[in-house]
């Protein structure tokens, strides 16, 4: 019992039986060494006490630690439960040769996941059509590809740093209340598919192409502390935009563009990244985005990037083997970002290998 509270008990009753405090303590039998007061008396304390006002919870300030703070914590509020079917999609024009529903479905399995994945030809025009579609029709994400990887943000509620940054959408999650949040797992797949032991920081770093695997890679690249990315286009008016972005966000590094085709040396590069559709299965895929003369100038420590993954090994990565140049294909970058995106979807990382395997046997 709070003792100044006790305190003015004993003089109120004190003063109403005419005596003084300490008869009444020596009555009640109080003592210094013993301050609890003998049960009759708390008795005829809580007597006083009108029913209506007794609680069962009592405040801080008179008993000590209250615990009713303890009860509300344990109110939950009710969230509505997601009663949706685990449905993803890919979405882009044109898919004909697509990988992206093989790969998921792997993942899936690994994960012990009932899950269905679709591939939703969408020309642009019918973008609005089709996101109205997978959002009414109980789908909960769904990735993106060319030419809808930009348009496709004037639809969506909310972006991560990489799609702000990359400036362009690949991996979406569709929230119970049919708000859309945006990703871009190009970014993330570039990097898991470099290997640990290759160090990039302070190197040199040439992009083959302005389009957006080229961004995802600039992206990913200035986060592994490169000190120069130099992009290669066939149309330099048009990259200016590019060069005036890259060089706001990130002040640090230093970057040019120069005409593809005048590539006469690559020397000075560590890393040398494809991005352009040259090597492409259907797509002169009997050509190479560089001369095999500029090829052959590279550092013998230089390593050949192509983000293609069909077919999995492009003339470029077969050129760069025969110079005994480290090589990094398309494939695993492919992958890496579907995990990614199965990482947003459910929380849970899909296993790899599983992935790349259903991969390999349909190239």
């Amino acid at each position: 019992m709070n003792p100044d509270l006790y305190e003015r008990y004993l003089q109120k009753k004190a003063k109403k039986l005419g005596i003084s405090v300490e008869e009444l303590k020596s009555k009640s039998g109080y003592s210094e060494q013993n301050e609890e007061p003998k049960k009759y008396v708390q008795d005829q304390l809580n007597s006083q006490l009108k029913p209506e006002t007794v609680k069962t919870e009592v405040p801080s300030y008179i008993f000590g630690p209250s615990k009713m703070e303890e009860t509300k914590s344990q109110i939950q509020p009710s969230i509505p439960k997601d009663t949706r079917e685990n449905k993803f999609a890919l979405i882009g024009y044109p898919l004909g040769h697509s990988l992206s529903k093989i790969i998921h479905e792997a993942g899936f399995k690994s994960l012990g996941i009932d899950a269905s994945y679709e591939l939703l030809e969408t020309p642009p025009d019918d973008l609005v059509d089709r996101v109205k579609f997978l959002k009414s029709s109980g789908y909960k994400g769904f990735n993106v590809t060319i030419p809808l990887k930009l348009p496709i943000s004037l639809f969506v509620n909310e972006v991560d740093r990489y799609a702000d940054l990359a400036r362009a959408v690949n991996t979406v999650y569709i929230e119970a209340d049919k708000s859309l949040k945006a990703y871009n797992t190009d970014v993330i797949g570039f990097k898991r598919a470099i290997p640990p032991d290759i160090d990039l920081r302070g190197k040199n770093v040439a992009i083959l192409g302005t389009g957006g695997a080229a961004h995802a890679a600039c992206v990913a690249l200035t986060e592994l502390g490169v000190k120069c990315i130099d992009f290669f286009t066939r149309n330099i008016p048009n990259s200016i935009d590019l060069m005036n972005y890259v060089r706001r966000q990130f002040p640090a590094i230093t970057f040019n563009v120069y005409q593809i085709e005048n590539i006469r040396s690559l020397k000075e590069y560590d890393m040398l990244v494809n991005t352009t559709p040259i090597g492409m299965l259907g797509k002169a895929g009997d050509m190479m985005p560089v001369e095999s003369y500029a090829l052959e100038s590279l550092s013998s420590e230089a390593v050949v990037y192509d983000v293609i993954y069909n077919p999995r090994k492009t003339l470029l990565i077969k050129c760069a083997e025969k110079l005994k140049l480290r090589t990094i294909t398309g494939l695993d970058m492919l992958i890496y970002q579907a995990v990614a995106a199965q990482e947003l979807w459910f929380g849970r990382t899909p296993d790899f290998k599983d992935m790349k395997i259903a991969a390999l046997e349909n190239l």
